[in-house]
């Protein structure tokens, strides 16, 4: 053999046991890498044009790669950015669910208290004219109570009724005595007989348990909307945590260091590192669909018999029903009264009276629902309550499912049917371990991510405690219970009713038990029949002709 052939061969063998097993002699190119990663906006002077030794890689395989520590730094902070935005991506639906809807619903609430009150104050200006006009602070009032309640104030729904019937029954008892003079001690003494005349018939009764459990549910539910936003969004803002970001960076760019941009992860593979980065988000779902099923319930509340429209549309038709029963017998009222509060003085002497107002002697025309088209939020209630539901049932289990969602995506991943030709962390081969289970807890032989069990997210927690106590304030509000909602009208809160609570958990509960409510809605039934039926003669009686003309000088 000739000298020189060993000269060359002994510099090739030693050429070829410093090179690692299984590399190819030559090195590869890394035009493809280099095209890739340039596509990422990323600048092409960090890249090598071949494969170089990888004993600086600290992720990826330390086997010949394109891939300096430059890239592998730049690569992993891109495979958590777009970790975060798969994240926020994926729970789009449920994020605009609940923020859409929330503004919905309220527009609605909020229109629907408008029109009521303009619609009262148009038909008793017509009616009563001058008579309503001076005591229209009473209904004022009491719409600015319920506005209040339902935008968070401390107002006390069955107290406020109580004590709207009570100012009616004062202002109303004078109107029908004007002969006599009443001081304020007199006036407190025929209040506290407005339970035991009834003077306004059954109406307040009724009107208090419709208006108190159709408001408990309509502003419980909107803070249900409220919360569900909130958690929504802060839940989607996830913060991957060192081990998490390693996994995603193996997943998602080691491929690029092996010179294999176009290769994706395996499906099992991509599952076991989002099961592993998702672990504390998996642990909101139980929380999350409890939360959904209350919200469900309250929703069939407001198609019910205390649904919302269908209380505040008539509601001055039913104030009317209640005026209507204490004119006419407002001579029974009065003699019980004076039997009870003793002799009233006689007022001064009146001028001479002329005819009574016109408008004071009409009764309130029939109620006719078809008369009034909904144009609260352009949408009624029940459309509003069907597209609702439907969404929040979609919205079930949406937290554990994320890892499936993400991992479903072509983009991310090669796929189901494609199981051979996939990353599954080493090379481009079939991923063999089996897939974790959902939680933090199952996450302990999870091979993809380093996952501290025993070290559960503080913020996942707090959206956890979130949810259930807006769940408890559901369930009390769908069995007619008022809830402490911290006042958002001032600084202090009190044993009222308020609607905070948006973003942390709220403090002890004060149930506020209404009166069981019929399974059925009576009131709207008997009002509605009876305003549809033509009233009792309004022919006072004489001495009520005499009132009627003595008011007419009041009014002056």
């Amino acid at each position: 053999m000739p000298s020189w052939i060993g000269a060359v061969i002994l510099p090739l063998s030693g050429l070829l046991l410093s090179l690692p097993a299984g590399a190819d002699v030559k090195a590869r190119s890394c035009g493809e890498v280099r095209q890739a990663y340039g596509a990422k906006g990323f600048s092409l002077a960090d890249i090598p044009y071949q494969e170089i030794a990888g004993e600086h890689l600290r992720i990826c395989p330390q086997e010949y790669t394109c891939c300096t520590t430059e890239m592998e730094d730049k690569l992993s902070q891109q495979s958590k950015l777009e970790f975060e935005n798969l994240v926020e991506e994926t729970s789009h639906f449920v994020r605009t669910t609940f923020v859409s809807r929330h503004k919905k619903f309220d527009e609605f609430f909020r229109e629907l208290l408008e029109n009521a009150e303009k619609s009262l104050n148009d038909m008793f200006v017509r009616t009563y004219g001058m008579l309503y006009m001076q005591n229209s602070e009473v209904f004022q009032d009491l719409f600015t109570e319920l506005k209040r309640y339902y935008t968070g104030g401390n107002v006390n729904l069955e107290e406020m009724l109580n004590d709207f019937w009570a100012r009616l029954l004062e202002r109303m008892f004078q109107l029908i005595n004007p002969q006599y003079h009443f001081s304020e001690d007199y006036l407190e003494c025929v209040s506290k007989y407005t339970d035991q005349l009834k003077p306004f018939g059954d109406v307040p009764r009724k009107l208090k348990i419709q208006v108190t459990r159709a408001f408990i549910a309509a502003r419980t539910f909107v803070q249900g909307l409220t919360v569900g936003r909130e958690v929504a969004n802060r839940v989607s803002k996830v913060s991957p945590t060192p081990g998490c970001i390693r996994a995603l960076m193996k997943m998602l760019y080691c491929p690029y260091c092996r010179g294999l941009p176009a290769v994706r992860p395996c499906n099992n593979y991509c599952l076991n590192v989002m099961k592993g980065c998702l672990a504390n988000q998996a642990d909101l779902d139980t929380e999350w669909n409890l939360f959904i099923d209350a919200m469900l319930l309250v929703a069939e509340r407001l198609e019910g018999p205390f649904n919302i429209e269908s209380v505040m549309d008539p509601i001055d038709v039913k104030i009317s029903e209640a005026i209507m029963n204490m004119q006419e017998n407002s001579m029974q009222v009065s003699a019980k009264v004076f039997q009870g509060c003793g002799q009233p003085k006689p007022a001064p002497a009146l001028r001479s009276a002329r005819s009574a107002p016109e408008n004071f002697n009409t009764r309130f025309r029939p109620y006719n629902p078809e008369e009034r088209p909904t144009t609260a939020a352009g949408t009624s209630l029940d459309r509003l309550v069907t597209d609702i539901k439907e969404k929040l049932k979609l919205s079930k289990k949406v937290w554990s499912a994320l890892p499936y969602t993400i991992c479903k995506d072509e983009s991310v991943t090669a796929g189901t049917s494609n199981e051979e030709e996939c990353w599954n962390g080493h090379s481009k081969a079939r991923y063999l371990p089996e897939i974790m289970n959902d939680g933090l807890t199952n996450q302990i032989n999870n091979p993809e991510v380093d996952v501290d069990i025993t070290r559960p997210d503080t913020f996942i927690r707090q959206q956890i405690m979130a949810l259930r106590v807006m769940t408890n304030k559901l369930k009390n509000a769908y069995n007619g219970n008022d809830v402490n909602f911290q006042d958002t009208s001032d600084e202090s809160s009190g044993s009222g009713s308020g609607s905070g609570c948006m973003d942390d958990v709220c403090p002890t509960e004060f149930e506020f038990v209404t009166t069981e409510a019929p399974a059925v809605d009576p009131d709207r039934r008997e009002v509605d029949s009876a305003a549809a039926q033509p009233g009792p003669s309004l022919l006072l009686s004489a001495s009520l002709v005499c009132i009627v003309l003595a008011l007419q000088r009041l009014c002056r």
